[in-house]
């Protein structure tokens, strides 16, 4: 007869149901794991047959047969071991069927029984409330998992206390889930010196989440603005929360069960490899683009970075989301980030400075900014000069609105643009496109004359117009106008052709 035990195999952020089947039959003893196994999985074995030995449970001298289905699906990690050891010690009645069957685990075991935390939990305890079963997995996956909420999620320490709660001597407890962690409030806008005009782009970008590029000197202060992003955009929602940490789960940088309302932010030194910024490697893993997803990914250095890496971008910009193709693997991540560039004006940095750059000035900075492709460039909504800061300027008192007041102006923008896209499945004016767009963000008479006007003359293409509306309709939500004007497009236009030569 056969047991059946059941776990999950991961498919990008989804977590796809498999089948554990275990049969013991007559023969030469054997241990045989099929069903396009990898190595980690095939290794389950060694680790299942030592820790039951280690709680004194001998195998049977027979054939023993675990079959993972669907056979065609890839399986791969170390989550396997406790979904195996569930089936087998079922098959040979050491604990009842009907409740293994009900269960979804995962879990590595280490060589005597105890229990060590895999990646994946929390996509893990969707899929089980999905399909309506419980979910068991290492304790120190149980807070994450908990977070879900429409399934039981036992956590267990060791395979003994696992054989103690099916055969009803020591019941586990229902795992609770870890606690909320804060988001550090240290960094300020204030803490930087002057630059109003990018702390203004950073504003308008954070409320619609419009694209940025800042190009300045070295030291100007490119850095400290966009590391002060996450302090002035609104808290994550929960189930914005959840997508996130979805993420983070399959990426293992989820600490303690918690989960962070604060929006990720992300910034890959500009020598990450293609792998590492769209995702890809073993296993087609999430990359930076995802890890970013619903925050900010900050490129420093921007046109240091490989120019295949950069025109990756592209697409995802556009579609919120890439699709990791490999000859094994076919995986699809989200990745709706705000995407915050910074570059110096050339190799040297100091281009508009002729006491201190080279000679071959200007061509260096067109040769230096010409890594940055005109289609990638034309992504940009927002773009910044930031002039470097005197010396004598930094011992001035702070100036400027803080952190908290430009979060709370941000926030009601966001609130307006959730109001707009409430059942549309949007949720800032930088989703918006088509009929739609022209809906919320056609601007009046004299907008819509001043915007003809740059189009014809600066050559805007398709994308670059309606880029421009959507950054003046997020201007005239932070002014909480419910018509896009002349002002709000007139802003929105300096800050598209504040780069052009």
């Amino acid at each position: 007869m056969v047991s059946r035990a059941y776990t999950v195999a991961f498919e990008g952020v989804e977590a796809r149901l498999v089948e554990v089947q275990c049969a013991v039959a007559a023969g030469l003893p054997s241990f045989s794991i099929v069903g396009l196994p990898d190595k980690a999985v095939s290794e389950a074995r060694d680790r299942v047959r030592a820790a039951l030995s280690s709680m004194a449970l001998a195998l049977p001298s027979k054939r023993i047969t675990v079959n993972l289905s669907p056979a065609d699906l890839p399986k791969e990690g170390s989550h396997f071991d406790l979904p195996i050891a569930l089936a087998l010690l079922a098959a040979i009645d050491v604990i009842p069927r009907e409740d293994v069957e009900q269960t979804i685990a995962l879990g590595e075991m280490s060589l005597d029984g105890s229990l060590i935390p895999v990646i994946g939990a929390l996509p893990a305890a969707m899929a089980a409330a999905e399909s309506d079963r419980a979910l068991l997995c290492p304790l120190a996956c149980g807070a994450e998992a908990a977070w879900v909420g429409g399934t039981q999620v036992f956590a267990a320490g060791s395979l003994a206390e696992v054989i103690q709660h099916y055969s009803g001597q020591k019941p586990l407890e229902p795992a609770t889930p870890g606690e909320v962690q804060q988001g550090d409030a240290s960094r300020d806008l204030r803490d930087v010196k002057g630059q109003e005009r990018a702390k203004r782009a950073l504003e308008i970008a954070a409320a619609g989440r419009h694209h940025m590029l800042m190009i300045g000197a070295p030291g100007a202060g490119k850095s400290m603005l966009a590391a002060r992003m996450p302090g002035i955009l609104p808290p994550l929602t929960p189930a914005e929360a959840l997508e996130t940490s979805m993420i983070h789960s399959l990426a293992g940088l989820l600490s303690d069960g918690g989960i962070s309302r604060q929006r990720p932010f992300r910034e890959p030194h500009h020598t990450a490899s293609m792998a590492a910024i769209v995702g890809g490697g073993r296993g087609a893993k999430p990359g930076e683009i995802s890890l970013a997803h619903n925050g900010v990914l900050f490129m420093d250095e921007f046109p240091e970075f490989a120019r295949p890496v950069l025109e990756t971008l592209r697409q995802p910009i556009e579609t919120g989301e890439v699709v990791v193709a490999r000859a094994n693997a076919h995986m699809r991540y989200p990745c709706r980030f705000l995407l915050v560039a910074a570059a110096n004006p050339c190799r040297c940095g100091h281009l508009a400075d002729p006491a201190r750059a080279c000679s071959r000035a200007p061509a260096c900075g067109d040769d230096y900014m010409g890594r940055i492709s005109g289609p990638l460039m034309d992504r940009f909504d927002l773009r910044v000069e930031v002039p470097p800061v005197a010396f004598a300027d930094l011992d001035l008192p702070e100036s400027g609105d803080s952190s908290a007041t430009v979060a709370d102006r941000v926030a009601a923008a966001r609130a307006i643009q959730a109001a707009r896209f409430d059942g549309l499945g949007l949720r800032s004016n930088a989703d918006a496109e088509g009929r739609l767009l022209e809906e919320i963000a056609t601007p009046d008479a004299e907008g819509r004359a001043l915007l003809t006007r740059v189009a014809e003359r600066f050559g805007l293409s398709a994308r670059g117009y309606h880029r421009v509306l959507r950054v003046a309709r997020s201007i005239a939500d932070l002014d909480g106008s419910d018509e896009v004007r002349q002002p709000h497009v007139a802003e929105a236009v300096s800050f598209r052709l504040a780069l052009r030569s």
